[in-house]
């Protein structure tokens, strides 16, 4: 496969370059697990709005550039060339946004679009229940209606920037007598309502990047509805395709990754070359992002003249999530014993690297675990017969 880009998809690339040089951070951001650090990249979302940035494929009236999925590769290549912030509110902007424009109504958009852009609004993702992991059709959290509100009542786990974010994207039950994928509603709710009560959840590195919500009586409008009533699980499959499919993960943070960790072995060659095994997998990592990203371009060109992506988003996940596993633990091995010390505030490498490794764990779980993804492959790509 060979890219060649315009003459105006070049003079975009250079726009891009221009303006990450004018105002990326020069010191990293706290992280945003962090009170401090969640503030800070909220005012990193709201610079990039001013400069319309933050949401480069959205319509122009809700505070985009109105690009295809080809400029915004070209994008996202030079924002992480850039050493630019994590996007604290990729939530929303990644997934809820695409799933918004196809299911929302024009009130809804107008409402909620331009405050996720500009970072007024920081979404949390409220799918995962103590018994309803991978499985949502199993989920029992309730919204029962009651004229012009949902009464909720239940109990969400694992919610993603929940403990600091403004707004909630969920599913729940508001047939009480359905079961499995029947019944469920996807519904958008704040934060800050009576009877909700949020516990953070520590990660591997001691901060809270999770949470546990808790409903107690938490009337919702029912204007807060995304979709038809008993219709959520069609629209959770939406936002789960933009989640496995290209918007969460963007080939560019995989060869940024892949770039580092050639540059490592470089700097410690003497050492990681004492085990064969290690340059291969520098080699390997390598190869497998420059792989996803011409994979990738390939179906946004495809995506660009009106194909869907479906099961094949299942591929994708596996990929970048194994490819990430990969990277990191080649780190660590390059690194050897002194990686595995916790974050030092003297060796910014060492930070780097174990912080990276230790969130790589979670790759093949979130978005769907990665076994989930096998037979959605075997079943719907490959028709394979359930055992």
């Amino acid at each position: 496969m060979k890219l060649e880009y315009t003459e105006k998809q070049k003079a975009f690339r250079q726009e891009v370059r221009s303006w990450m040089q004018a105002h990326v951070p020069k010191a990293p951001l706290p992280s945003f697990d962090t009170a401090e650090g969640f503030e800070a990249h909220r005012q990193w979302e709201a610079t990039l709005f001013e400069g319309r940035w933050s949401a480069v494929t959205w319509p122009k009236e809700y505070g985009g550039r109105g690009c295809d999925l080809i400029e915004w590769l070209i994008f996202e290549e030079e924002y992480w060339a850039a050493s630019a912030p994590l996007r604290v509110n990729q939530n929303g902007v990644f997934l809820l946004a695409p799933t918004l424009m196809e299911y929302g109504t024009s009130e809804q958009k107008a409402r909620f679009l331009p405050r996720m852009a500009s970072g007024q609004d920081i979404w949390a993702q409220g799918w995962s229940e103590p018994g309803a992991g991978s499985d949502m059709a199993a989920i029992r959290a309730k919204a029962i209606r009651q004229g012009d509100h949902y009464v909720i009542n239940g109990q969400k786990t694992w919610s993603t920037r929940a403990v600091w974010a403004d707004w909630l994207f969920g599913m729940f039950r508001t047939d009480p007598e359905s079961s499995r994928h029947h019944g469920l509603s996807f519904i958008l709710l704040p934060l800050n309502l009576p009877g909700i009560s949020i516990r953070p959840i520590k990660q591997l590195n001691g901060l809270p990047g999770f949470a546990e919500i808790f409903f107690d009586e938490v009337k919702v409008p029912v204007a807060n509805l995304l979709g038809e009533e008993g219709g959520g699980w069609n629209v959770a499959m939406a936002t789960a395709g933009f989640e496995r499919g290209l918007m969460l993960r963007s080939p560019a943070r995989f060869q940024k990754t892949a770039h580092k960790l050639v540059e490592l072995y470089r700097r410690h060659r003497a050492r990681a070359d004492a085990d064969p095994g290690i340059r291969e997998a520098v080699m390997q990592s390598w190869m497998q992002a420059e792989a996803y990203a011409l994979a990738t371009y390939r179906t946004a060109g495809r995506l660009n003249k009106g194909a869907k992506i479906g099961a094949e988003a299942s591929t994708n996940k596996i990929f970048w999530s194994e490819l990430d596993l990969l990277m990191h633990e080649t780190a660590m091995r390059i690194l050897g014993p002194r990686a595995e010390l916790m974050p030092q505030q003297h060796d910014a490498e060492l930070d780097h690297w174990l912080d990276g490794f230790l969130f790589a764990q979670a790759g093949p779980i979130y978005a769907g675990t990665n076994e989930i993804q096998r037979n959605i492959i075997a079943e719907r790509m490959l028709g394979l017969p359930r055992s």
